[in-house]
């Protein structure tokens, strides 16, 4: 990889990937592990959608590394949208007043041991992503995800609140009723 092989040893690099350089297998395999080898990647901001609009809508993630000494651990941080955006674009894009809250959580370079978990911050160590064929796509363990969950709860929830919208509508017209009995 030529941004490696450019940087002198103890050398800062960074790159901007798109997601699917990060859990693709072949040659996207072959360079994460050399990345992981040749260098510290202690740092992973992962971007939503429409950060790069309007050349692309695709989620990208930037990579903070530092060559010469191997991986043993990645500390990921999930850029989340402000109140309000559900989307960026080429009209309403991202701020830099947005990164606030990544530069208070980063620290110093060097002291990310200082780091603390939170809903948008968590790490994994190498071991773990080699283990799941260098995937660097690990799930947010601060995020419930539904697939996982037992469908017999999912369902109950589901049929708890379609009783819910039911009630309401049920509401609604009485008083639609009441309101044109008048």
């Amino acid at each position: 990889m030529l941004i490696v092989h450019l940087l002198r040893d103890g050398g800062h690099g960074a790159m901007v990937l798109p997601d699917g350089t990060l859990f693709g297998e072949g040659i996207k395999t072959r360079i994460k592990q050399e990345l992981l080898e040749k260098c510290n990647l202690h740092t992973i901001v992962r971007l939503p959608n429409g950060v790069f609009a309007p050349y692309t809508g695709i989620k990208t993630n930037l990579l903070f590394f530092t060559k010469g000494e191997p991986t043993k651990e990645i500390w990921y941080y999930e850029h989340p949208y402000p109140p309000g955006v559900k989307n960026y674009n080429k009209t309403k894009p991202i701020r830099i007043e947005e990164f606030d809250a990544e530069k208070k959580w980063w620290g110093k370079l060097g002291q990310e041991s200082k780091r603390k978990e939170s809903e948008f911050a968590w790490r994994t160590s190498v071991a773990d992503i080699i283990a799941d064929d260098c995937n660097f796509f690990p799930k947010n363990p601060h995020v419930e995800d539904n697939a996982q969950r037992d469908p017999a709860e999912l369902l109950a929830e589901y049929q708890k609140a379609q009783a819910a919208v039911a009630e309401v509508r049920e509401k609604l017209c009485r008083e639609l009723e009441s309101a044109l009995t008048r």
